[in-house]
C-alpha cells in the first residue's frame, strides 16, 4: 500500500535540520511522499512568537522544489490545541485504511509519548518512525511506555508497508545540529544564520522583520 510520512511539529522557523532527515527519511524508509504538518497550538510547547500563516509560508517556500514534499496546513485550520490524535483521526478519515502512515519523530520527543493526549490510541491510526542520533546519550522511556515500545517494535520496512499502523520502526541518521531556537536567537543578536536555513527562507525572515531580524 502506499507509505507516507507525517511530519509535525512548529517549525519556528523550518530550517536545514529538518530538511536533512526528511530527505533522509525519504530515501531509507520508501516514503511515496512526505506531508510537513505545522501546529497551531502545541501542547508541551509555548506559542511561537510568529503567526501561523507566516510559519507555513516559509514551509511552503522550502520545500516548494521538492515534489515529495507536501504542506499539510489541517492543524492551522482547526481551533484549540494541536492534539496529534486528531490529526491523524482526520488523516484517516481522508486518506482511508489502504495508506500506511507513518508519523517521524525524534527519540527525545518519544520518550515523552505517554504525556500526549490519548496516547495510546495513536498506533490505532499510524506507525511511528523513531529517529535517534549516533553514539548520542540515550533517553529513559517509562515502563508503560517502554512495554508499549517494545511490543510494537519491528526492523522490517516491509511490515510497515503492508500494516497501516501499529508499528514502532526506530532508526539512526546523522542529523545535523542545527535547532530552530539557536537560529532565533542568532536572528536576535544580528548574527549570521546563512548555512543553517534555506536563503528564500531567510530572505522571507529579513523581509517581515521576524524573530528580531
Amino acid at each position: 500500500m502506499k507509505m507516507i510520512g507525517l511530519f509535525g511539529g512548529t517549525f519556528n522557523p523550518i530550517h536545514n535540520g529538518h530538511l536533512h532527515l526528511a530527505s533522509s527519511l525519504l530515501k531509507k524508509v520508501g516514503f511515496e511522499e512526505i506531508r510537513f504538518i505545522p501546529a497551531a497550538i502545541p501542547p508541551l510547547k509555548d506559542m511561537p512568537q510568529v503567526t501561523a500563516s507566516q510559519r507555513a509560508a516559509m514551509l511552503s517556500i522550502a520545500i516548494n522544489n521538492i515534489p515529495q514534499f507536501k504542506l499539510d496546513t489541517r492543524e492551522l485550520r482547526r481551533s484549540g490545541i494541536s492534539y496529534t490524535i486528531d490529526t491523524l483521526t482526520s488523516l484517516r478519515q481522508e486518506l482511508g485504511d489502504n495508506t500506511s502512515m507513518c508519523w517521524l519523530i525524534g527519540m527525545d520527543a518519544f520518550s515523552q509519548l505517554d504525556q500526549w493526549h490519548r496516547w495510546h490510541e495513536l498506533f490505532d491510526f499510524a506507525h511511528f518512525i523513531i529517529v535517534e542520533r549516533p553514539l548520542k546519550a540515550q533517553h529513559a522511556l517509562s515502563a508503560k511506555l517502554e512495554n508499549v515500545f517494545r511490543q510494537r517494535l519491528t526492523d522490517s520496512p516491509e511490515l510497515l508497508r503492508a500494516h497501516s499502523c501499529g508499528y514502532c520502526f526506530k532508526l539512526e541518521i546523522d542529523a545535523l545540529a542545527i535547532s530552530s531556537t539557536g537560529i532565533r536567537q542568532r536572528l536576535a543578536k544580528g548574527l549570521s544564520v546563512d548555512s543553517m536555513l534555506p536563503m528564500n527562507v531567510y530572505d522571507y525572515i529579513q523581509q517581515h522583520h521576524l524573530y528580531g531580524a
